[in-house]
């Protein structure tokens, strides 16, 4: 990447298109963010963008695109409108020379996510997908506990993210709440380790129209599962996470702030066949192992703080973000396997089906 290079000093000119649910949470880390300077909100509804903006700012509203990517002094947008938009609105940037950072979906469709990919390459533009939870303390310091093997090597991980939530109009349970975990999944995972097929099995008992109760397995290619339960209809709200390792497993509960994170010394060892003697090769030895539990500190930090710094980062190195284009693209690849077993009774399929199409 080298295009719209910017100074290493010199904050990078950003707008923000999109002013409704998400974009105020932009705008503000924007605003409180050194290595960005927020120029333009964008959004249909001026007088809304304008209300976000408050009324002594600086910052220009408008619900012109078009004056927006022609400002010279933008150099980079960050799109928080419908994923049914991210396509248009985010070629249009690239075309004109803009790094984009572009809300959770990248796009509605793997096809589409790949056109935007491949626009960025071409352009060397830095293309980044606002997947926020990667950016939580708790997810940074498991991503380190797995790549540098102080769990030991991946045996499974289990995720349970479940309330009584709204029913989407437009989308099922799986599409809803489970790129949170897929996105979780892709970040954390060791280089080397990735997932190669999906099974999804679902149920609508209230008569929705579409599964409001799901369960994907993902089997990965070092033959560890990652299963995730995804609900609308749970009278609790539970957000957890299991990971276990080859050394230790890890026990991730979101809704615990004094201790999201427990690290425990216990587990299951199996000696190999080398260590056996010959009259036990027939049976294989199991052990149990019962160590201490350790709760690392977290400091608190916004997430999207975080966020922010990485795109910064991505923009100035001309290397790509953490959570770049391709790795929104892997996680749409994975949903779409997912509604196609979905839709074919839980059959598993295989993710080459899409990524190497």
């Amino acid at each position: 990447m080298n295009s719209s290079h910017v100074a290493a000093d010199d904050p990078i000119g950003v707008a923000v298109v999109g002013a409704g649910y998400w974009g105020p949470n932009l705008v503000r880390n924007f605003q409180a963010s050194t290595d960005f300077r927020l120029r333009w909100l964008c959004d249909l509804d001026v007088g809304r963008a304008e209300r976000v903006l408050g009324g002594y700012s600086t910052v220009r509203a408008t619900d012109d695109l078009t004056a927006v990517l022609a400002d010279d002094s933008v150099r980079a947008v960050a799109i928080a409108t419908p994923a049914g938009t991210h396509l248009e609105v985010a070629t249009a940037a690239l075309r004109a020379g803009k790094h984009v950072l572009v809300e959770k979906p990248l796009a509605a469709s793997f096809a589409q996510g790949r056109a935007l990919v491949a626009e960025a390459e071409r352009r060397g533009l830095s293309l980044m997908c606002d997947h926020t939870y990667c950016y939580t303390p708790a997810v940074l310091r498991i991503r380190d506990l797995l790549h540098s093997g102080d769990l030991g090597e991946l045996q499974y991980l289990d995720s349970v993210r479940i309330n009584l939530g709204l029913v989407q109009r437009d989308i099922d349970v799986m599409w809803d709440l489970a790129p949170h975990d897929l996105s979780i999944i892709d970040f954390i995972l060791p280089a080397g380790v990735a997932p190669v097929a999906v099974a999804a099995h679902g149920a609508d008992r209230i008569g929705a129209g579409r599964a409001c109760v799901a369960y994907l397995t993902l089997r990965l290619n070092t033959g560890a599962i990652a299963h995730i339960h995804v609900n609308w209809l749970s009278p609790v709200k539970i957000r957890t996470t299991i990971i276990g390792g080859s050394k230790r497993t890890l026990v991730w509960d979101d809704l615990n702030p004094s201790q999201r994170l427990s690290i425990f010394d216990r587990g299951v060892d199996v000696a190999s066949a080398e260590e056996l003697g010959d009259e036990q090769r027939r049976d294989m030895l199991v052990s149990y192992r019962s160590g201490d539990m350790v709760a690392p500190a977290l400091t608190e930090r916004e997430a999207l703080r975080t966020m922010v710094e990485e795109y910064a980062r991505s923009i100035r190195s001309g290397t790509p973000a953490l959570t770049d284009g391709r790795a929104g693209l892997r996680v749409i690849a994975i949903l779409e396997a997912a509604s196609r077993s979905l839709a074919d009774g839980g059959r598993s399929v295989n993710l080459s089906e899409w990524i190497d199409a």
